[in-house]
């Protein structure tokens, strides 16, 4: 991966309050997340599919099976993060799979300017946290990396990610004005376990 100037790389403060996820930025102003906000408009339909999941693997399976993902994707996020910034560890053995999965995308990743970094825009009242900005098959955009035990087979199964990267988009726009940033792309790059990645963008 070839080397770029990073842009500014700001602190956060997380608040969660009644169920909601807030960030708040060293001024001490308050956002709530792009994902306590797409939560709070999710339509009907999604809810009522997530709570009939829930109920056909059963509370104790369904917290299980969260619980794993995050855990799964925290790690392989710590690791991939690590990497862009030329800190090169050991690969933990849980991560192995997905990063395996990763390494023939990461050949097209250059110019990284920014890795798991906090974003606001402040006129349309939201924040959050972007995984990667840099050029991606020569495009600059936002990559957003995520792990999955099965293909996804198509973008709608992405759920809330379009929207989420759209306003990651907003943020960034915002956030970075004065470096000159104004990125109109963004990639979901999916590790799949023994599989090839998939990327949606």
């Amino acid at each position: 991966m070839s080397a770029a100037q990073l842009l500014p790389h700001y602190q956060a403060k997380t608040l969660r309050q009644g169920g909601q996820k807030f960030l708040i930025d060293s001024q001490g102003v308050r956002l709530p997340s792009v994902t306590t906000i797409l939560n709070a408009t999710k339509p009907a339909a999604d809810r009522l599919a997530l709570q009939q999941w829930r109920d056909r693997v059963g509370p104790s399976e369904a917290s299980r099976i969260a619980t794993t993902a995050s855990r799964r994707g925290s790690q392989t996020h710590k690791y991939l993060k690590e990497h862009l910034l030329g800190k090169e560890t050991a690969c933990p053995e849980g991560v192995q799979p997905y990063w395996d999965s990763l390494t023939p995308v990461l050949t097209h990743v250059a110019e990284v300017r920014l890795v798991e970094g906090f974003v606001f825009h402040y006129d349309l009242r939201y924040a959050g946290r972007v995984d990667c900005i840099a050029s991606y098959h020569g495009t600059p955009c936002i990559c957003d990396w995520k792990t999955a035990d099965r293909p996804k087979g198509s973008l709608d199964r992405l759920h809330d990610a379009p929207l989420q990267l759209a306003a990651y988009c907003g943020a960034v726009n915002h956030t970075y004005a004065e470096q000159g940033i104004k990125l109109n792309h963004a990639a979901v790059i999916v590790a799949i376990a023994t599989n090839p990645p998939r990327s949606f963008g």
